[in-house]
């Protein structure tokens, strides 16, 4: 048996027509499209469904209904199971919430789940400040009902914009360590709602889900822009990670990082701090350029999502919930073509421990 890939790198486990993950040309593709022509011009709604044509009944002409209509049926199921999740992360109190929805639901379990997110984060966040949890309005968009459920007002429409494309950006990303969860769990055939919980699990992880939030933090210890590169240099010194720049699959820029730096650009002119962090930003390229000679280390998706989340004001504890609201769409595509034509997934393992004695 050949030699173990650790973290299975290079190991094909999937073929899909869902994504492709370009990491040598910075390219991201969505079913035939490039994330730079999806993003900023189609609603979640449309995305989904184009990535559940095939795997979801629903016409796609109907999605925008389908979820509008699966956004109420989610919130009469959070509303009772709110004082349970009192006390928990806004991840795990999501974990608690999904783990409710019913398998036996006769509404596709796909448009559900999706449907279910952004109501579920919304409820979480008001009942944990002590706010009573608003009912969704079906015609609103994913993106304007969730901001209006959060706040308690309708979002402006450049708010809007910019949530809508970032959870569009953020919909699918080949088989990352979440996405890959979910189809195992999915060939397994415990259904849609298992599979989510199980890719939310994954996604809790801070390797994974949780990078946004300490680019906020790197931002709060710099602190102004004369101290920028001292603190950077420093930082890597101590063989500190800086983060939002660097990627496991792009060599070249994330091209999830470039649509979303559009997207702040459009929010600059607010209170925000994005001219500092892209100050930060050219200053971190200078510095890794310097330090790390022949090394591509360059800004990420992480980088720009947290400027975006922080533009539009939203709390950093919700950041990973609010990834998980835009994945989901990809997630459970990728469980419904799992489920339509892959085997369990049951991959080898190379015994390393020790053998039995022979008995003489």
């Amino acid at each position: 048996m050949s030699a173990a890939s650790d973290g299975l790198e290079g190991v094909v486990a999937a073929e899909t027509v869902l994504s492709q993950v370009d990491g040598e040309r910075g390219r991201l593709i969505f079913r035939g499209h490039d994330i730079e022509d999806l993003a900023g011009r189609t609603s979640q709604e449309a995305l989904a469904a184009l990535l559940w044509r095939g795997f979801v009944e629903t016409h796609p002409a109907e999605i925008a209904g389908a979820l509008g209509a699966a956004r109420g049926i989610a919130f009469d199921i959070a509303r009772p199971l709110l004082p349970l999740a009192r006390g928990l992360s806004p991840v795990e109190g999501l974990r608690l919430l999904l783990a409710a929805l019913p398998d036996t639901a006769e509404i596709p379990h796909a448009v559900l789940a999706t449907g279910a997110m952004p109501v579920f984060v919304a409820a979480l966040e008001r009942d944990r400040n002590g706010q009573a949890a608003l009912e969704p309005e079906a015609p609103l968009s994913q993106a304007a009902d969730f901001l209006r459920m959060l706040r308690g007002t309708p979002a402006t429409p450049a708010h809007v914009a910019a949530l809508e494309t970032y959870l569009v950006t953020v919909a699918d990303h080949g088989l990352n360590a979440s996405t890959f969860t979910a189809r195992v769990v999915a060939s397994t055939r415990a259904g849609v709602f298992s599979s989510v919980v199980a890719a939310l699990c994954a996604l809790k992880g801070p390797l994974h889900g949780g990078a946004p939030g300490p680019v906020l933090d790197m931002l709060d210890a710099i602190g102004d822009e004369d101290r920028i590169e001292p603190w950077l240099e420093q930082a890597i010194g101590r063989g500190d990670r800086l983060m939002g720049f660097g990627h496991r699959v792009y060599r070249v820029r994330d091209p999830r990082a470039d649509v979303l730096k559009g997207v702040a650009l459009s929010l600059r002119a607010g209170a925000n701090r994005i001219r500092f962090a892209e100050a930060v930003e050219a200053g971190a390229l200078r510095v890794l350029a310097r330090l790390k000679p022949g090394r591509r280390l360059d800004t990420n998706v992480e980088f720009y999502t947290a400027l975006v989340l922080e533009a539009l004001t939203l709390p950093r504890e919700l950041f990973t919930p609010i990834f998980a609201i835009g994945r989901v769409v990809g997630w459970t595509a990728h469980i419904l073509e799992q489920t339509q034509g892959g085997r369990i997934i049951r991959p080898a393992s190379i015994y390393v421990g020790p053998m039995p004695k022979v008995a003489a």
